[in-house]
C-alpha cells in the first residue's frame, strides 16, 4: 500500500506526520514542491499546472491514493485532478465546522488564517456559508508565514512582528477558535499562542484528513489484511529530487520533531 502526500512545501509534513500515526502500515511518498513555493501568491491556473505535474509524478511512482496536503492546491485543482486521474485523491480544507460548533459554547468568534488563494477561493466561501449561520468567522490571509516556514524561521521576532501587524485590526480577545487553513501554519502554534487568549483552541484538518484517508483506502480495498501490523516506510522528494543525504534527512527529522511538539499545544 503506497500513499502519496503532496504539498507546495514543508507544511504537508504535518499531514504526513499525522497520517503515520493514524496508519503506520502504509508506505508513504512525500512530495514538496519547494522550487515553486509559495503557491498562495500564484494564480489558480499556475497552481493547477504545478499540482498536476506533482500528482503525475506520484502516480508514476506507484501511489494508489494521493492526499493534497495543501489547502491552496485543493481549492484550485482537486476537481480537475479527480477528473484526470483514476485513483482516490483526497483534499484538505480549513476545519471551519468544528470551530463554529465550539463557539456556540464560548459565544466568541472564529478566525481562519490561510494563504491568499484559499482566502479568496470559492471552496472556503462555501464552507463558511454552510456552517457560519451566526456570522462569527473572520478570514485573515498570512502569505509571508509560508516563506518563514520554508526558511525554518518559526518563532523569531520577525515572525511575531509580522503576526502582530496582520492581526492589528482585530481584538484577539474576541476569538476562542483559530483555524489553521494552511498546513505550513502548524509550525507556528507557539507563536499564535503568545498572541491570543490562553483558552484559544487551534484547529487544523490533519486528523480529519488522515481518518478520511484510512477510510478511503479500506473502502477501496487498497488497505488489505496483509498490511496489518506492517511498519511502513517514507520517501521524501523535493520537486522531483529524492532527499536521502544525511544532512537532508537530519533536517526532515528536525521538522518532524518540531511538529510533534506543536501537536502537543
Amino acid at each position: 500500500m503506497k500513499i502519496g502526500i503532496f504539498d507546495s512545501g514543508i507544511g504537508g509534513l504535518s499531514v504526513l506526520h499525522q497520517a503515520m500515526i493514524t496508519m503506520p502500515e502504509a508506505d508513504y511518498i512525500f512530495y514538496a514542491d519547494v522550487d515553486n513555493v509559495p503557491y498562495g501568491e500564484k494564480t489558480r491556473e499556475e497552481v493547477r499546472k504545478l499540482v498536476d505535474h506533482a500528482v503525475g509524478f506520484l502516480v508514476d511512482k506507484g501511489c494508489q491514493a494521493i492526499v493534497l496536503a495543501c489547502n491552496t492546491a485543493t481549492s484550485a485543482a482537486i476537481s480537475y485532478l479527480r477528473e484526470k486521474y483514476k485513483l482516490p485523491i483526497i483534499g484538505i480544507e480549513p476545519a471551519v465546522k468544528p470551530a463554529v460548533e465550539h463557539t456556540s459554547e464560548t459565544g466568541r468568534r472564529v478566525m481562519v488564517v490561510s494563504t491568499p488563494v484559499t482566502a479568496k477561493g470559492e471552496k472556503l466561501k462555501r464552507v463558511i456559508d454552510k456552517y457560519d449561520d451566526k456570522h462569527v468567522v473572520d478570514v485573515v490571509a498570512l502569505p509571508k508565514l509560508v516563506r518563514f516556514a520554508q526558511d525554518d524561521d518559526f518563532d523569531s521576532s520577525d515572525v511575531t512582528d509580522y503576526l502582530k501587524c496582520e492581526f492589528a485590526p482585530y481584538n484577539l480577545n474576541d476569538y476562542s477558535e483559530l483555524v489553521l487553513g494552511c498546513t505550513h501554519f502548524n509550525y507556528f502554534k507557539d507563536s499564535f499562542a503568545k498572541l491570543f487568549p490562553d483558552d484559544l483552541e487551534m484547529v487544523d484538518g490533519n486528523t480529519g484528513v488522515s481518518n478520511n484517508l484510512k477510510n478511503t483506502v479500506m473502502k477501496k480495498g487498497i488497505f488489505t489484511e496483509k498490511d496489518k501490523g506492517k511498519k511502513g516506510s517514507v520517501e521524501y522528494y523535493y520537486s522531483d529530487r529524492k532527499m536521502e543525504s544525511e544532512a537532508e534527512m537530519k533536517h526532515i527529522k528536525k521538522l518532524h520533531e518540531r511538529l510533534e511538539r506543536m501537536r502537543q499545544i
